[in-house]
């Protein structure tokens, strides 16, 4: 009986995610104009087919870059129709010697998928453990949700990945830019980090922090 029971208990909680989960809509292709909220932005009144279609995956110019690296996202405010699907995408050009510092992505797992080149990508799990790996054309590699993780150039040519996420705002958070480009006190940042007063005035200055 009480397996019966904590079988109809575990099948209606499955029945009530999977109809909380559903959607009610096809599609809800953003409206940029309104307040986004925590549940994305409301939808469109009116939608054509090139509501669907993101035209600006084009390769970026990374001279202009500090880190020889080009992010072309494809985002819901880049790209409208991946409101509320929970995908996104993005591409990443890099020039030789160019790379990704260290960052995360709170609300997405992310794939990346080497199309030109050799790129290293490694995450960090949550007890410390480092995975890495050198990939080419054609591979790709998953970065579980949450987890610090790079890329870089590990060839000597141009380098480019297409990316996806497990969310339509997958938002980042780069290590640092976090410490060194905001107002954090430089004392701070010596005591926390254990760098000197030099390289901290340095990474601010490259970064452009105060404080």
């Amino acid at each position: 009986m009480i397996s019966k029971m904590i079988f109809i208990i575990f099948f209606l909680t499955l029945l009530s995610h999977s109809i909380t989960n559903a959607s009610v809509v096809d599609f809800c292709v953003a409206d940029l104009s309104s307040a986004e909220t925590p549940s994305g932005f409301p939808c469109k009144s009116s939608v054509t087919i090139n509501d669907f279609i993101f035209s600006n995956f084009n390769s970026g110019n990374t001279s202009n870059s500090p880190f020889k690296a080009v992010f072309t996202s494809a985002f819901v405010h880049q790209f409208p129709a991946v409101n509320g699907l929970e995908i996104s995408a993005a591409r990443l050009d890099m020039d030789v010697g160019g790379g990704v510092p260290i960052h995360s992505h709170r609300g997405a797992s992310e794939i990346v998928m080497i199309v030109q080149g050799r790129i290293t990508v490694g995450f960090i799990s949550s007890d410390n453990s480092v995975f890495v790996k050198t990939l080419s054309k054609g591979q790709i590699m998953i970065i579980p949700q949450g987890l610090l993780h790079f890329q870089f150039n590990a060839g000597r040519n141009k380098a480019t990945a297409f990316l996806s996420f497990s969310s339509s705002n997958p938002g980042a958070q780069l290590v640092d830019l976090a410490l060194f480009g905001n107002n954090l006190s430089s004392a701070i940042v010596e005591r926390t980090t254990l760098l000197d007063p030099a390289q901290v005035k340095k990474l601010k200055a490259i970064f452009g922090g105060s404080g």
